[in-house]
């Protein structure tokens, strides 16, 4: 265990000696890059011209006016391309794997964006990739994987433990540990062994300086509170960093599945979410498990927000009382969900639908000179499927239905 990379008691690199070295490269090529002048604009340009950044800030004057408090604007992250804030991180990371002189890149994904967005960074690089993801994942995200292999990626999927996220990131482990010469691992998340958390953060920064700068613009002042969805933290962490220097309130919010008392959730920091300090996959932070340690079964309606733990920055946020986490269940965030489409004509992906629904339920207590900003980390079109059986849409059922006889005839 190497002593760098804790936020108070969390983080840390709890890596296997072999992987020391690799992990040693990694942090200097980040140091090294970080203390460029030039890497930053480096990345802000290609961002800009790849990726369509800036993403706006939206003013939301509908929600505004049916909650009838704070002034709601939304954080465009599913302008993005690849259609969520996963391309951030990877493109960030993919400049350093160039600087390294790797061929090869590898990346767990669980809602499949993080996937879509590194086969694209891959593509454009021209690196191989290799994309682990959990079995369960593969099915309700199928529009992912479908473009993923297009791309040119290996699609493998996690048959092994709950076949979601948590097993992807074990797969994507091994894997480095054979080929760790040639092959960078993009994690996904703020998560993982140091310097992941602190790596994932600074790329995903992008977002909280862009939304700072336009709030300030817009709104005339800083906003009261922000709120996003929190998997593994990394969207969460990238808005929050615009602001963590002010007076505003940051507001987390986790999957709460069927309620927090049933077991079937993925809250690690949300008051009753049952969740305790624990050293696993590098790191160490909030985990869901037992008493004897093993990880428990996940749940979320959301495919990105049913990972065991969660990021030892936000741990730490969570611990000082600088941030605030709290639970939506899956029933809120769908509402949400459909409420957001009918007044606003924005479709958020499920993930960021807890940040709405969340959003939503504090909204009418606030003063109408109060702001809030609700960060859209991506939209839903890979969730057509969820979403569509979520809504017992009729239509969609026929649809279905008849593509299939159409390819088994």
């Amino acid at each position: 265990m190497r002593n760098r990379g804790y936020f108070s008691d969390f983080g840390g690199a709890y890596v296997p000696e072999i992987l020391t070295a690799t992990f040693d490269e990694l942090e200097a090529a980040f140091d090294t890059a970080r203390d460029d002048p030039s890497f930053w604009p480096e990345y802000e340009a290609l961002m800009a011209s790849y990726s369509g950044r800036a993403t706006p800030l939206t003013p939301a004057e509908n929600l505004t006016e049916h909650f009838g408090g704070a002034r709601v604007f939304i954080k465009r992250e599913d302008l993005n391309h690849t259609g969520a804030h996963k391309a951030n991180n990877v493109m960030g990371q993919g400049l350093l794997v160039k600087r390294m002189g790797k061929t090869r890149v590898i990346a767990e994904t669980g809602a499949g964006q993080h996937g879509v967005a590194t086969a694209t960074m891959a593509a454009k690089f021209g690196f191989e990739c290799t994309i682990y993801m959990g079995e369960v994942d593969v099915a309700r995200q199928r529009p992912n994987v479908f473009w993923m292999e297009r791309m040119g990626a290996t699609v493998i999927p996690v048959t092994e433990g709950s076949r979601t996220l948590k097993d992807a990131i074990n797969e994507a482990f091994r894997d480095w540990v054979t080929n760790m010469d040639s092959t960078h691992y993009v994690l996904g998340t703020a998560c993982g062994p140091h310097p992941f958390p602190e790596m994932v953060s600074y790329f995903q920064s992008i977002i909280g300086k862009e939304a700072r700068a336009q709030v300030l613009q817009q709104a005339g002042k800083l906003p009261d509170r922000v709120y996003a969805c929190v998997g593994g933290g990394s969207n969460a962490m990238g808005i929050f960093s615009g602001f963590m220097d002010d007076q505003v309130e940051l507001v987390g919010v986790e999957a709460g599945g069927h309620g927090l008392d049933t077991g079937m959730h993925a809250s690690r920091l949300a008051e009753g979410a049952d969740s305790s300090v624990g050293v696993a996959q590098g790191y160490k932070t909030f985990f869901l498990q037992d008493d004897d340690g093993q990880m428990r079964e996940t749940h979320s309606v959301a495919a990105g927000l049913d990972y065991v733990g969660v990021s030892p920055i936000l741990a730490h946020l969570q611990a000082t009382g600088r941030a605030r986490f709290e639970s939506a269940t899956d029933a809120e965030v769908v509402e949400a969900l459909s409420l957001t489409i009918r007044k606003e004509g924005l479709i958020p992906a499920l993930e960021s639908s807890h940040a709405f629904a969340q959003a939503f339920k504090e909204l009418p207590e606030m003063s109408t000179d109060d702001v809030v900003i609700i960060n859209q980390s991506g939209r839903a079109d890979k969730d057509i499927f969820t979403v569509a059986d979520a809504f017992d849409d009729p239509s969609w059922r026929e649809f279905i239905r008849a593509k299939a006889e159409q390819y088994s005839a």
